[in-house]
Order: C-alpha cells, then sequence, then structure tokens
C-alpha cells in the first residue's frame, strides 16, 4: 500500500508542472503556426508585397496609357496620334512608306 500512496503523493506534486507545461506548449504552438500566428502573418505580408508590386505595375501601364488617350481628345486633338492609330486600325501605308514595329519590352 505505501507503494500506492507515495505514487499518489508524487502524481499531486508533478501534476500542476505538466499541466502548466502543457499550456505553454499549446500557445507556443499556435503562437507560430496557428491561423493569424508568425508563419501566416510572414505570408500576409509577402502577398501585400506582391499586391504592391503588381499595383504600381498596373498604375505605370494606366498612367501611359492615359497619355496616349489624352493625345486623341477632341479639344487637342494631335495629328501624328490620329495617322498612327488610323494607319494601325485600317492597316495601311503609303507606298513609299517603311513599317517597322517597336513592341514594348514584356509582350
Amino acid at each position: 500500500m505505501s507503494i500506492v500512496l507515495e505514487i499518489r503523493q508524487r502524481a499531486r506534486l508533478i501534476i500542476g508542472p505538466i499541466l502548466g507545461i502543457s499550456l505553454v506548449a499549446y500557445f507556443a504552438y499556435h503562437l507560430v503556426q496557428g491561423d493569424r500566428g508568425l508563419l501566416a502573418w510572414m505570408r500576409l505580408n509577402q502577398q501585400v508585397h506582391e499586391a504592391e508590386t503588381t499595383l504600381a505595375a498596373v498604375e505605370a501601364e494606366r498612367s501611359t496609357l492615359e497619355r496616349r488617350v489624352d493625345l486623341l481628345r477632341p479639344d487637342h486633338l494631335d495629328r501624328d496620334m490620329l495617322d498612327e492609330r488610323a494607319r494601325s486600325q485600317l492597316n495601311l501605308i503609303a507606298p513609299h512608306e517603311i513599317v517597322i514595329f517597336n513592341t514594348p519590352a514584356g509582350r
């Protein structure tokens, strides 16, 4: 009987630290691996950085297109731009002209 009593006494002494260590391990795991943990936070920061890079590229392309559209506005029409667009859309050139297609990098 004394062995059983000894085991019970030692179990009472050790149950608190084991429970505390278990709780610390649980929260530490979720701090790193959880839905709002450190790894999820790093992934989210990476996605934000990629989205900002994409936004900057799209804004640059949009400003380029807006400048080209401004040249075709009726209140201040650029004749060279009108001629370029008409020839491009109608696929026409004069007999003495040479056409050089210049495509932007990345397309």
